[in-house]
């Protein structure tokens, strides 16, 4: 049975907004849900930046539904924090959290001042930091020398079930790299056709854990009015990598914007006044094989959207929750010392 989740967008709705939006997507019928982590918009059209850690809390917390978060360790966060963070998520709401790790972006990391590695890297660098991560999240004691340099550092408190950490990827190349560590894949919508080559590269390479689909999609009561909410909202994110890595400013961004017109952005964001017609789209994307969609409805304001989608959308999938991470018994972080 199908998972269903609410994306919750950092990047367009202020953080008390959004607490309010997921609250009503979980009344709307929606089962789980999912938050970027971003320090900077992707368009000054957007405009917001909240900080997704302090949020996770409180949406845990007035919520039953799971949650999960894309995140870049390495740069922006050293990967102590970030599992010390993961750790206490994930003791305070046991099974209910999941983190996604990967490379960046330079437009979020770049505030640090060290530069902008290449991509490999990016991708060296991302590896340590989920070995550094995982060590500390079973209570070891952990120094290491790379691309990240941790010196004794080790976790009092933590978290049983461990949460899972998840391999996010565009392409199939990345999922494949991520099989042998990650707990999971995410990915976003991409014509069907690469999609069943990101899903077949992650299983092929030994990939294991849920499968999850994040679905940029715009919906209004017409055509005319879905299609101007992607053009406002998500034309400065049409653009694929490397281009969306290395950009490292909003300016720049909504400069790449300017020349992006409405037949392109519907061919990164879902857009339809049919609610029958997102199902449709939605199912495909279920009969490739992804076990868990995160719908992400582009626009700023959520309620309308919410309330079709539980009336005409969301019967005809039937989602449900999120098996629960199963439990393992943690060590003594003393005797791990």
């Amino acid at each position: 049975m199908p998972v269903i989740g609410h994306h919750c967008s950092h990047e367009q709705i202020s953080p008390r907004q959004l607490l309010l939006d997921v609250q009503h997507a979980e009344r709307a019928g929606f089962t789980a849900a999912m938050s970027s982590d971003h320090l900077a918009p992707w368009s000054a059209r957007q405009g917001e930046s909240g900080f997704a850690w302090s949020w996770l809390g409180a949406a845990l917390a007035t919520t039953d539904l799971p949650f999960g978060v894309v995140n870049a360790p390495g740069q922006r966060y050293h990967p102590a924090i970030l599992a010390q963070a993961i750790a206490t998520l994930g003791q305070m709401y046991p099974g209910r959290f999941w983190a996604a790790l990967g490379s960046g972006e330079a437009a979020n990391e770049h505030v640090t001042g060290q530069g902008w590695p290449r991509k490999e890297i990016r991708d060296e660098r991302l590896r340590e930091c989920v070995d550094v991560i995982r060590r500390l999240l079973r209570g070891e004691v952990v120094s290491h020398d790379g691309h990240v340099v941790v010196d004794r550092a080790q976790l009092w408190t933590l978290a049983d079930p461990v949460p899972r950490l998840v391999g996010p990827a565009v392409t199939p190349q990345t999922a494949a790299r991520h099989a042998d560590w990650a707990d999971g894949l995410i990915t976003v919508n991409q014509p069907v056709e690469r999609l069943r080559e990101v899903l077949a590269a992650y299983r092929d390479a030994g990939g294991r854990g849920p499968t999850r689909l994040q679905v940029h999609l715009s919906w209004a009561p017409t055509q005319e009015q879905a299609e101007a909410i992607a053009h406002d909202q998500w034309r400065s994110n049409t653009v694929g990598p490397p281009i969306a890595w290395d950009v490292d400013s909003v300016e720049g961004f909504d400069a790449i914007g300017e020349h992006v017109t409405r037949e392109s952005v519907a061919e990164a964001v879902r857009i339809s006044a049919d609610p029958g017609q997102h199902v449709e789209w939605l199912q495909e994307y279920l009969e490739i094989g992804y076990d868990e969609l995160y719908l992400h409805f582009v626009g700023q304001d959520q309620r309308e959207y919410l309330d079709t989608f539980a009336e005409q959308v969301l019967p005809h999938l039937g989602p449900t929750r999120p098996e629960t991470t199963p439990g393992t018994t943690q060590p003594d972080p003393k005797g791990a010392r």
